[in-house]
């Protein structure tokens, strides 16, 4: 059965049951940054283990580890799986800036769409034609991306442009922080963990988390208002990879790599980018419960916004262009993958 536990009770529980039962023939350890109650740990990450266990006949035994409990900090879970500290991790490869610069793509202002479920199946096909490389050192099981991108202020409410300025506010990533620089605010780059303490202590204002996280991190609690962008299309976005030990994958017999298989690529991408979505949903109710201010800003505020992203998104070109990417073209495909999952 799928164990979700700390290290320290599962040392003892395998001491504990040594010899009492027929061990797996493969034991894979897993291991995020978040609470099991997080989207991806809830709807995927454990469901995923069960059916894998499921499908194997019992012959893979998966351990889900959460909020680091095998140690280390979350901008290296990616090189966790590829040294084989552990098998399988859930990362950000925007938590290393600048070594994943192919999947910057995926979070560029407005370049998704509000469903998750259908940008992570359009995430996986730009993986396979344009980021196999960047991630050769791994065996990449899935690559998402979350819901729409929400503002999150303590204090008074942001519901013009020209309210951010001077704003501090935590974003994951370079392209998050590139545009929030843009709107006259000041970025605070930070693993989503450590948005609370530093809300709740006065070194940002504010911060941008999809509506799954703001519960199991109770930034409701801490936050006075939620703002929402208008339009179809999400501002910010962070693309999220499930990598595997390549030797973890490799070692497997060639029925159990079925079983992998099986249960990764387009299929798991949306199935993960679907979790996301299951918990937008719950956890805006929660909020809508509190005395928070949710604000959707109107369509001329949100038309600045977009103006603000073609901006960004035409100087990332100019930069990664200059670097020898195709960018012009690897945009140019994503914003048709997009559109075609979601039609």
């Amino acid at each position: 059965m799928t164990k979700f536990t700390t290290a320290a009770a599962a040392a003892a529980l395998a001491i504990g049951i040594a010899g009492a039962a027929t061990a797996a023939d493969v034991t894979l350890r897993v291991q995020h940054f978040i609470s099991n109650k997080g989207a991806i740990p809830a709807h995927f990450i454990l469901p995923w283990a069960e059916k894998v266990e499921k499908d194997s006949g019992g012959r893979i035994d998966v351990e889900v580890y959460p909020r680091m409990q095998l140690g280390g900090k979350p901008p290296a879970l990616y090189d966790q799986a590829r040294d084989g500290v552990v098998d399988i991790t859930w990362a950000i490869p925007a938590y290393t800036p600048g070594r994943f610069p192919g999947t910057e793509t995926l979070e560029l202002p407005f370049i998704g769409s509000n469903s998750a479920e259908k940008t992570s199946m359009a995430a996986w096909e730009f993986f396979e034609k344009y980021l196999k490389d960047e991630f050769k050192d791994t065996h990449i099981l899935a690559v998402h991306v979350h819901g729409p991108g929400i503002m999150h202020f303590r204090g008074d409410p942001v519901d013009t442009l020209a309210g951010m300025s001077g704003k501090k506010m935590r974003t994951p990533s370079r392209l998050g922080g590139k545009m929030l620089e843009a709107a006259g605010a000041v970025p605070v780059g930070m693993p989503v963990p450590a948005f609370p303490e530093a809300l709740s202590k006065g070194v940002v204002d504010g911060g941008v988390i999809p509506w799954e996280i703001v519960v199991p991190l109770k930034v409701h609690e801490l936050a006075d208002s939620h703002v929402v962008m208008g339009g179809d299309n999400p501002w910010y976005n962070t693309f999220f990879v499930y990598a595997m030990n390549k030797d973890s994958y490799d070692n497997l017999p060639d029925d159990l790599k079925k079983v992998i298989d099986d249960n990764s690529g387009m299929m798991a991408s949306a199935w993960a980018g679907r979790a996301m979505e299951q918990g937008d949903a719950p956890s805006l109710d929660i909020v809508k419960g509190t005395d928070n201010t949710i604000i959707t800003l109107s369509d001329d505020e949100t038309a600045k916004w977009k103006a603000l992203g073609d901006k960004v998104t035409a100087d990332w070109i100019a930069d990664m262009t200059a670097k020898g990417y195709p960018a012009q073209a690897m945009v140019d495909d994503v914003r048709a993958m997009v559109a075609k999952h979601n039609q």
